[in-house]
């Protein structure tokens, strides 16, 4: 009989799942792969290699898979470049290496997952009011409707984005219409100045976007730490012009101008408050998960946290990082470390209550959040190990963070987006 292979996406039936990590700081490319390659000596084949590297490496970039190929085995690689990376050596501590060199490597073997790596090109993407199939193509790369089923009913995904993609929105978007059932993670690559992109697949440097769609015995479980809590009361927006707040209310009533709002808040205020208004003040609009309607037929709302980019003084108005319309509940966020940590503490509690043991996490962290939020180095990673201390943990500094808020999938900045990698009953 002729012989013939199973597709990515096929469930593998090794028993066993396991995750092993490591952690180079060498400036050289070849000294860290060889230190990477040291730490996981002895590694049995893995089916998902993810790679993560500090864009000291960038020059080298096109050099560092196919040297990990050399010394570690795999059956499907991806990563990316980023403004610093995560992981853990052998001591099993995660660290975050901001703006040096690093190199992160985790191995991963999934007993039971459907994989399915995909790279997109990026240009000329298919129409959001098109139909769903041109997008489960993309990441198909061909016409298998079994195999189309399979992503549009899909659980999870890992999302890379190359830093150059033309219309990333529209990109996640598209994901978002064609595999609605995803939770997707991930986050926007480093930049660079040398001639190629930031993403890795396979053996090669991709632009872009790659990733891989993970069902079947396991499944990526997002958590979204914005970082930010709210001030004043929720608002309403009365008038509006694509991303300009004209008019706000509270409670129906009451109009005005968002300045004339926040400056109703500010009085009741303290002191070191009023200070972080002037420069870490956001504006939170409300999204609705109606996949978590409760018993009352409502939807939950959740604050998804935009920049404000603009105060127009001669009416008060004010310009968002995010297209407005009217009947939008709105609200004014703070950001500041204090806030951040307690934020992702109790969301990471919340976590561990729903699965304690994830074989592993992932994090895709602001290039604006380690130091620059904390004021000392490991400001993510070391909450999440105290309250998963066995799990490991990889990932990169973005340039802009994706997750989901309000059940769909954003590009967020200033966040923390965790993936944890847990089993699943089908």
């Amino acid at each position: 009989m002729a012989g013939f292979s199973l597709p990515s996406w096929w469930p593998r039936r090794q028993s066993g799942a396991w995750c092993r990590t490591a952690l180079a700081t060498d400036p050289s490319l070849q000294g860290a792969v060889d230190a990477i390659a040291a730490q996981l000596r002895g590694s049995e084949p893995a089916d998902l290699a993810l790679v993560f590297a500090s864009a000291s490496y960038a020059s080298d970039l096109p050099r560092l898979l196919p040297l990990l190929r050399q010394k570690l085995r795999a059956e499907h690689w991806l990563g990316s470049l980023g403004g610093g990376v995560v992981g853990a050596g052998s001591d099993g501590v995660p660290h975050e290496l901001e703006r040096e060199p690093g190199l992160s490597v985790t191995l991963l073997r999934l007993p039971g997952a459907q994989l399915h790596p995909f790279a997109i090109d990026g240009g000329d993407l298919p129409d959001l009011d098109g139909p769903a199939e041109p997008w489960l193509k993309l990441l198909d790369g061909g016409d298998n409707p079994e195999t189309a089923q399979q992503l549009a009913s899909a659980r999870s995904m890992l999302l890379l984005v190359d830093p150059g993609c033309p219309a990333i929105n529209d990109l996640v978007n598209g994901l978002d219409y064609a595999c609605p059932a995803a939770a997707k993670v991930g986050g926007i690559a480093g930049q660079h100045s040398a001639p190629h992109g930031s993403l890795l697949f396979g053996d090669q440097v991709r632009g872009g976007a790659v990733g891989c769609v993970i069902d079947g015995a396991w499944a990526l479980e997002p958590v979204v730490a914005q970082g930010c809590r709210p001030i004043g009361p929720v608002l309403e927006v009365e008038q509006a012009q694509r991303n300009v707040v004209l008019q706000v209310s509270e409670g129906g009533s009451r109009q005005s101008s968002p300045v004339a709002a926040l400056q109703a808040i500010l009085t009741e205020l303290s002191p070191k408050e009023r200070e972080l208004v002037k420069h870490s003040l956001f504006l939170g609009v409300a999204r609705r998960d109606f996949s978590m309607v409760d018993a009352g037929g409502e939807a939950p709302a959740a604050f998804l946290v935009r920049n404000l980019i603009g105060v127009d003084p001669r009416n008060g108005a004010v310009a968002v990082g995010e297209r407005m319309r009217v009947g939008q509940q709105v609200q004014f966020h703070l950001r500041d470390g204090d806030t951040s940590r307690q934020e992702l503490e109790q969301l990471l509690r919340a976590q561990a209550k729903r699965q304690p043991e994830p074989l592993a996490g992932l994090l895709f962290a602001c290039l604006g959040r380690g130091k620059a939020l904390y004021s000392q180095p490991d400001g993510d990673a070391a909450p999440c190990h105290a309250i998963f201390p066995e799990m490991p943990l990889a990932g990169a500094f973005c340039n802009g963070e994706i997750g989901p808020v309000g059940g769909s999938t954003h590009l967020h900045g200033y966040t923390a987006s965790f993936g944890f990698l847990v089993p699943q009953n089908n």
